[in-house]
């Protein structure tokens, strides 16, 4: 029997456990080491089918802009798969935008896998990767259904095996573009290249001595954005505060700490209280990291 509808699509957020910039390419790309993190802080998406062709999207909670990359990974896989097929797309956005945490790339990603179920395409990973990088650099790794090593430009993933830890997540109100902060002439390009190899050692030893993931590198583009937002020092101070370290996300604006290997309630209520004097423009959050994506079952290589 063929799909109809497929309900309560999970999109899940990531965090950047490290984020080092190593190098610029000629044409202003930005050579980057990082390890991706999925957290169990999802959007939720539903589809249902259409036989006219039609592709809408309907904006359950906050509203999105009137061309997302949810309805562009719809057109383009639509188009390279020649099909007549549509659909109605309704979106339950919970991870923040502007917040470091791949919300929309998680989004676009999630409709791609949906699509290729929905329109009975079951196009193999190979066959929708290059169609996620053309939709942003983050979307392939949100793709490929595990956490990663990632090099290049973004676009080269090693699957790495993280050890289950839960962390205190803030995002602060407001925002910051990526392409300020990459383009912000005091940020450091150079970093030393780490090898995989002594990350996996490390979270070996993380596993067996319970030592933080977060003691493994840093953000480069931290000292940046704090330049251009005073809101993450702060959320970066309260965190450290409280958990005795703190790292910002990607390009932020959100900033995290790694509590520990059980999520208890001295945890819970060390972050309410940190939080209690937060402006309520700011959201918070309590999260666990994810062994591989929700959708990787859908997927064959």
């Amino acid at each position: 029997m063929s799909l109809k509808a497929l309900f309560d699509v999970p999109a899940p957020a990531k965090l950047n456990l490290f984020l080092h910039i190593t190098g610029q390419r000629a044409d202003g790309y930005h050579l980057l080491q990082s390890v991706f993190m999925l957290i169990d802080w999802c959007d939720t998406l539903h589809f249902e089918l259409r036989n006219d062709g039609r592709i809408r999207r309907q904006d359950l909670t906050v509203a999105l802009p009137a061309d997302d990359l949810c309805l562009q990974a719809a057109r383009l896989l639509q188009a390279e798969a020649a099909t007549s097929s549509g659909a109605d797309i309704s979106i339950a956005k919970h991870v923040p935008w502007g917040a470091g945490m791949g919300g929309g790339s998680s989004d676009a990603a999630s409709t791609l896998l949906a699509l290729n179920q929905l329109w009975g395409l079951h196009w193999p990973l190979s066959r929708l990767l290059p169609l996620g990088l053309k939709l942003g650099a983050d979307v392939p790794f949100f793709l490929g259904g595990h956490n990663a090593w990632v090099e290049g430009i973004g676009e080269k993933l090693t699957p790495v095996a993280l050890p289950l830890r839960h962390f205190a997540v803030i995002k602060p109100s407001a925002s910051l573009e990526t392409r300020v902060v990459f383009g912000d002439a005091g940020l450091e390009r150079n970093t030393p290249a780490a090898r995989i190899e002594g990350f996996v050692e490390y979270c070996k030893q993380a596993n067996l001595h319970s030592k933080r993931l977060l003691e493994f590198g840093r953000n480069d583009l931290q000292p940046v954005a704090e330049k251009h937002c005073s809101e993450v020092i702060h959320a970066a101070n309260l965190l450290h505060n409280a958990f005795g370290n703190s790292r910002m996300t990607g390009s932020g604006s959100s900033v995290f700490s790694e509590c520990g290997e059980e999520n208890d309630e001295l945890e819970s209520s060390r972050f309410l209280e940190a939080c209690a004097s937060l402006p309520n423009t700011w959201v918070t959050r309590m999260c666990s990291n994810l062994p591989q994506h929700p959708l990787a079952y859908w997927l064959k290589p």
